[in-house]
C-alpha cells in the first residue's frame, strides 16, 4: 500500500531546469487536510517566467505563490492550479474534490480553509482553470464594463480567453478576441466569441483588456480605444522592458492604462468580496462546458520536467496544459 505521507514535488532547480524531489509530509492536524492530487494546471505566462528565472528582484515578494517553497530564481517550488481529493480531514471535505493554490505535487497537507470545494457539474480536470478564471473575474471587476459597451480582449492566450469567456455573459454591443495567431479562432468559436487579427479589430472601444504580454499588443490596445477609453493591463512582463508610443494622441484623447492583478480583490469589490468569494465564483463559472476548449493537452506527472522544458521552448504549444497524477 502506498505511503500516504510520502510525496513527490516539482521544483525549478535553476533557470531553465526543473526536477522532481521526494518529500515527507506531516500528519494533518484537526484543522488541516491531506489531499491527493488528481490534476494540476500549468499557468504558462507566470510559470514560464519562473522557469526561465525572469522574476524581477523587486517583485519577488509580491509574486510568491501561497504555498511556494524556496526563493526565486531557485530552487523554488511554484504553482497554483491544483485539484485533488481529500483523503483525511474535516468530514465536510472528506472524499470530495477540492481546488487549492498549491504547486505541482502528488500529495500535500494544507489548512482546510485553503481548500475550495469543486462545485457539482464541474469536472476535476476543468477545475484546474479555477485560478485563471479567478484572475479573469478580478480583471472584469477592474474594467467595469457597462451595458452596450464595445470591448476588445487583445491576446488570446489562456488569461485572455478566460477574460473573453467571462465577458461574453455581459450585454455588450461588441466583443472581439484579438490575436496574431489565427489558430485561436477555433478556441474563440468554442467560447462563442468573435475572433479577429489585430489589423481587422474594430476601434472606438470603450474598454480594451490586454493580455498578450507584448509591446505590440499594448500599442494596438491603445489604438483600439475611443476617446477617454481605458486599457486594463493584465500582462506581466517579468524583467523585460516594454515600449509604447505615447507622443501622438495618448494625451489629447485622454487615454488610460491601468494595471489589474489578482493578488488583491479589485477595489470596486474589495469591501464586499473576499478572495474566497472570488475563487468560489470562478469555480462556479466553470460549470460552462465551453471552458473545455482551453484544456489543450495533458502529460503524466513523472514527465513534468521535460514537459516544462517543451512548453518553454515552444515545442509544445498550449493554452492550459494539464498534468495528470
Amino acid at each position: 500500500m502506498a505511503d500516504p505521507l510520502r510525496a513527490v514535488a516539482y521544483w525549478t532547480i535553476a533557470p531553465g531546469h526543473g526536477a522532481l524531489r521526494d518529500e515527507r509530509l506531516r500528519e494533518p492536524r484537526d484543522d488541516e487536510a491531506l489531499v491527493r492530487t488528481r490534476h494540476s494546471g500549468i499557468s504558462r505566462g507566470t510559470e514560464l517566467l519562473v522557469h526561465a528565472g525572469l522574476v524581477p528582484v523587486e517583485s519577488a515578494d509580491r509574486m510568491r505563490a501561497p504555498f511556494q517553497e524556496g526563493d526565486f530564481p531557485g530552487p523554488v517550488k511554484y504553482g497554483y492550479l491544483s485539484v485533488g481529493v481529500v483523503e483525511a480531514g474535516p468530514s465536510s471535505l472528506l472524499h470530495r474534490d477540492v481546488f487549492c493554490l498549491f504547486p505541482h505535487q502528488d500529495r500535500y497537507v494544507v489548512p482546510a480553509q485553503a481548500l475550495t470545494l469543486v462545485p457539482d457539474g464541474v469536472p476535476a480536470q476543468r477545475a484546474t482553470l479555477g485560478g485563471v478564471v479567478e484572475t479573469a473575474v478580478n480583471a472584469v471587476w477592474d474594467a467595469a464594463p457597462r451595458l452596450g459597451d464595445r470591448v476588445a480582449v487583445v491576446g488570446a492566450g489562456l488569461v485572455g480567453c478566460c477574460v473573453a469567456a467571462v465577458l461574453r455573459r455581459f450585454p455588450l454591443s461588441r466583443l472581439e478576441l484579438v490575436d496574431v495567431d489565427r489558430s485561436r479562432a477555433t478556441v474563440a468559436s468554442a467560447l462563442g466569441v468573435d475572433f479577429v487579427e489585430p489589423p481587422a479589430a474594430a476601434g472606438e472601444c470603450d474598454i480594451v483588456v490586454h493580455t498578450s504580454a507584448t509591446a505590440a499588443g499594448l500599442q494596438r490596445s491603445l489604438e483600439l480605444l475611443g476617446d477617454e477609453g481605458d486599457v486594463t493591463e493584465l500582462s506581466w512582463y517579468g524583467t523585460r522592458d516594454v515600449t509604447v508610443r505615447l507622443g501622438s494622441v495618448f494625451h489629447s484623447r485622454r487615454l488610460a492604462v491601468r494595471a489589474s492583478q489578482v493578488g488583491e480583490v479589485a477595489v470596486a469589490r474589495r469591501a464586499r468580496r473576499t478572495r474566497a468569494d472570488r475563487l468560489s465564483l470562478a469555480l462556479d463559472l466553470l460549470r460552462d462546458d465551453a471552458y473545455d476548449a482551453l484544456i489543450s493537452g495533458t502529460s503524466p506527472f513523472p514527465e513534468l520536467p521535460d514537459t516544462m522544458r517543451k512548453l518553454a521552448s515552444g515545442e509544445l504549444p498550449a493554452l492550459c496544459h494539464v498534468i495528470e497524477y
